[in-house]
């Protein structure tokens, strides 16, 4: 009996870590095509329906902002090619529940190599036939 329960969990925690696994690596996608400024393989992993905030954070407090995705993918696609920057996440935390996922990455965001600001992305992802498609993403910004 013992045995058969000690299989059942590992059968249970391989599923779980393959799982995370997919979801870190549609994030993982979306941080390449966004320091690649492809705006194609973006789309690719990004629901048509996005939604997109911001939350710039002060000794005053937080603002928040919005972004449509057409105009994220304008941004993205009109960055200066001689531009050089890189959002470095810090690490993972990563909960499904069926078809719905959610991470929460620490970042530190560089421009031309020096500490420019860091929080935290909050990304929520939806499996639709069989694929992750991150579906809202929130992130924090301070200096």
């Amino acid at each position: 009996m013992k045995k058969i329960v000690f299989f059942l969990i590992l059968i249970f925690s391989g599923s779980v870590h393959a799982q995370n696994q997919e979801v870190q690596k549609t994030i993982e996608t979306f941080f390449e095509a966004f320091h690649a400024k492809d705006t194609v393989k973006l789309k690719s992993i990004c629901s048509d329906k996005i939604f997109l905030q911001s939350i710039q954070e002060n000794a005053k407090g937080g603002k928040l902002s919005d972004e449509l995705a057409s105009e994220f993918y304008k941004s993205i696609a009109s960055i200066p090619a001689n531009f050089n920057f890189q959002e470095k996440i810090l690490n993972y935390s990563i909960q499904v529940d069926g078809t719905m996922a959610h991470a929460w990455t620490p970042y530190e965001f560089y421009i031309n190599d020096k500490l420019s600001h860091k929080g935290v992305n909050a990304f929520t992802l939806f499996k639709e036939n069989e694929v992750w498609k991150i579906i809202y993403v929130i992130d924090t910004r301070r200096k």
